[in-house]
């Protein structure tokens, strides 16, 4: 079965790719959404212009859609952009890395609905602390592009997703009840490297943006 993947640049959308490719789909293509709200509900935005670099090292093509990101309106954005891969590409389902937001996953599963196609959430209620050690034993290489809630501060960003960051978010988690994989937005991520990847992305610039518990880093890979 050919499949698209919902792709942020993310360890959610990455690591869900790389699952479906494990169980024997044909990745046939990358749908990312560019928006223009920063405080898009749907879709992640740091760093998102570099999933460009992550496609071009990952061999597979990628149909980027624009949107102004007005809740509900930017489905629409994303209807058109799945709605290009099954036209382009033929694809006959998409993959997305959703791992406990009913929001997001019940709104994608009613495009698929729509267009008459598959939808599969390979994370889907996965705990999230298994979820980062198995990202971790399948030798992903991931930073922090993006905090969003107290007591993130910008220390965060460009930390390395580990065994340290494991316990250290474990912490958060039991004083304050931060999501352990980010999955309630309190952290985005940019994968560098994983077994898909042709090759390591460097990082060659970053500039930071933010103040007090909310920051993202914009990214310039090569």
């Amino acid at each position: 079965m050919k499949l698209g993947v919902l792709f942020s640049g993310g360890k959610d959308s990455t690591f869900a790719c790389y699952l479906a490719k494990k169980q024997g789909y044909e990745i046939s293509c990358l749908i990312s959404i560019f928006s223009e709200n920063k405080e898009s509900w749907m879709f992640h935005t740091p760093s998102i212009e570099q999933v460009k670099k992550q496609a071009e090292v990952m061999n597979i093509p990628l149909i980027i859609v624009e949107t102004k990101g007005e809740k509900e309106k930017e489905l629409l954005d994303l209807e058109k952009g799945i709605k290009k891969a099954i036209e382009n590409y033929k694809i006959e389902g998409v993959v997305t890395g959703a791992v406990e937001s009913v929001y997001q996953s019940s709104r994608i599963q009613n495009i698929c609905n729509k267009l008459d196609i598959e939808c599969f959430n390979p994370l889907w209620l996965k705990v999230q602390e298994e979820l980062l050690k198995d990202i971790i034993k399948n030798k992903f290489e991931v930073i922090i592009t993006g905090v969003f809630a107290f007591p993130f501060g910008k220390e965060w960003l460009g930390r390395k997703i580990d065994k340290n960051f494991i316990k250290d978010i474990k912490k958060l988690y039991d004083k304050y009840s931060i999501s352990i994989s980010g999955e309630g937005g309190e952290t985005e991520s940019f994968v560098v490297n994983c077994t898909l990847f042709k090759r390591k992305l460097r990082i060659i610039n970053y500039k930071d943006f933010g103040s007090g518990n909310s920051w993202r880093r914009e990214l310039i890979v090569g």
